[in-house]
């Protein structure tokens, strides 16, 4: 079995690493889940040791983020991309979203509600190349919409919200959908904010697969006449996420992680406090080598850089594939899947919660050697 001082570093954006003790375990439990002659995929989904792990994984989320009892966790399937048309199905009785714009992914959450609701970009960045978030009080808002959608961390264009906004202080009372898929588990978010959260798994939390929606039991009403069954919250919510087959397997691996997100331990803080300060101090590491930089570069504006996905570039585009190729052959182990989203080029490195330290201590020890030598 591989030990952590010998797998590459993987920095991709997702799905993800994971931790390495969650991979051990489930390894371990392969065939046979704590002697109960089956392995998890082999499981009833309406069994009692499917129960278990399902009852047990949403306690410690609920535990671990400090989800409060007023909302829902739903267990669900078809990643963000089906949420971004579950939720207008669901929430958008008066057909009237808001949605700030602030990278590609709620560019797309526009596009898919504009299918079921007349939508406002309240703010769009686009023209500005994504690096930048207007303050909330610039924010064209519309007193009469079913909600206000954004994405807190944007994965592709690598800028993220620090603090929610207050939606209630600017004079709106509509509730607030955040999209959150990237950087979920990784910070603490004030859920007296938030109406309706989703996020994909794949990222801080376990495989392809399970989508995580928390929503304010408040909101739980009857979708739309057109809303599928299966993405209709109320009817989800009311069977405990058992309306049909969950993601059993993504469930378990979730559970697992955390679990381990619990007992994660940073510079004597523990949970999610520990996470965040281990996620603060590696984006600092990170971005304190591109601003010292000759050769490579973040463009974000300083004050909405993310903590989880670092998209940067080189000066001399001519290096980046070399770049690619000499990271993933590194010694003493690889750096690998650096290279950024197609429809930005460049380079993006993913330092989601499993990511250690060290990883981004060697991506950075091999920035600067790369730059030695081609600088």
């Amino acid at each position: 079995m591989a030990h952590a001082s010998t797998r590459p570093y993987n920095f991709s954006a997702g799905p993800a690493c994971l931790p390495l003790p969650v991979l051990e375990q489930a390894a371990a439990e392969m065939c046979d889940w704590q002697g109960s002659g089956m392995g998890v995929m082999e499981m009833s989904h309406r069994g009692p040791q499917f129960g278990a792990i399902l009852a047990q994984a949403e306690r410690d989320l609920r535990a671990l983020a400090g989800v409060p009892d007023e909302f829902a966790i739903l267990f669900m399937q078809g990643g963000a991309l089906a949420a971004n048309a579950l939720i207008p199905l669901n929430l958008a009785h008066r057909g009237r979203v808001d949605v700030a714009v602030t990278g590609s992914w709620s560019a797309k959450s526009a596009d898919e509600a504009a299918r079921y609701a007349l939508v406002q970009r309240v703010v769009d960045t686009r023209a500005e190349g994504y690096l930048d978030i207007p303050a909330p009080d610039s924010w064209a808002l519309r007193d009469d919409v079913d909600y206000v959608h954004l994405c807190s961390n944007e994965t592709i264009d690598g800028v993220e919200f620090q603090d929610l906004p207050n939606l209630r202080a600017l004079g709106c009372e509509a509730p607030l959908v955040v999209d959150c898929s990237s950087n979920q588990l990784s910070r603490r978010f004030d859920w007296s904010r938030i109406g309706l959260a989703f996020g994909g798994a794949q990222k801080n939390i376990g495989p392809a697969g399970l989508t995580l929606v928390y929503v304010r039991r408040d909101l739980l009403q009857p979708a739309l006449a057109a809303c599928p069954t299966a993405f209709s919250l109320e009817r989800v919510a009311r069977e405990n996420s058992m309306f049909n087959t969950p993601p059993t397997y993504a469930i378990y691996i979730a559970g697992l992680v955390f679990a381990w997100g619990l007992q994660f331990r940073w510079n004597g803080l523990q949970g999610l406090e520990a996470l965040e300060a281990h996620n603060r101090d590696k984006a600092a590491l990170l971005y304190a080598a591109l601003d010292d930089s000759n050769l490579f570069e973040n463009r974000v504006s300083s004050a909405v850089r993310s903590r989880m996905n670092i998209p940067f570039f080189l000066r001399e585009p001519g290096l980046t594939d070399t770049f690619l190729a000499q990271a993933a052959q590194a010694t003493p182990v690889g750096l690998l899947q650096l290279k950024g989203h197609k429809s930005k080029g460049g380079c993006r490195a993913s330092l989601y919660n499993a990511m250690p330290l060290a990883g981004v201590q060697a991506l950075v020890d091999f920035m600067q050697d790369f730059e030695r030598r081609h600088g």
